[in-house]
């Protein structure tokens, strides 16, 4: 049997639970203001800082670059499409039943 699927409107009600629960056994919500959840010892994180090192040169692949769009563009041109060939038909009565055969193009 599956197990059905909790939905947002579950997870915030027992977040909520759990929240009240927790102030009724006297437990306190400290306030943090914005941003400050971020610093480290009042600064922010600089080890994580993207920017710490200087530009690197980039190694040039012209060459490659020429290659791939070389080959792209030296595709062979598509075959050119077959001929459609006649089909048979079978024609029927007002009854249902088969009178004859026909070719239709």
């Amino acid at each position: 049997m599956i197990k059905p699927k909790t939905t947002k409107r579950d997870t915030r009600k027992e977040l909520e639970s759990l929240v009240d629960q927790f102030i009724k056994k006297n437990g306190t919500i400290q306030q943090v203001n914005m941003g400050e959840s971020g610093l480290v010892d009042g600064k922010y994180n600089t080890s994580h800082m993207g920017f710490n090192e200087p530009k690197q040169d980039r190694t040039p692949l012209n060459h490659v670059v020429a290659a791939i769009q070389q080959r792209k563009h030296s595709k062979s041109p598509p075959p050119a499409p077959t001929k459609k060939r006649p089909k048979k038909k079978i024609i029927y009565d007002d009854f249902g039943d088969p009178l004859r055969w026909v070719w239709e193009e």
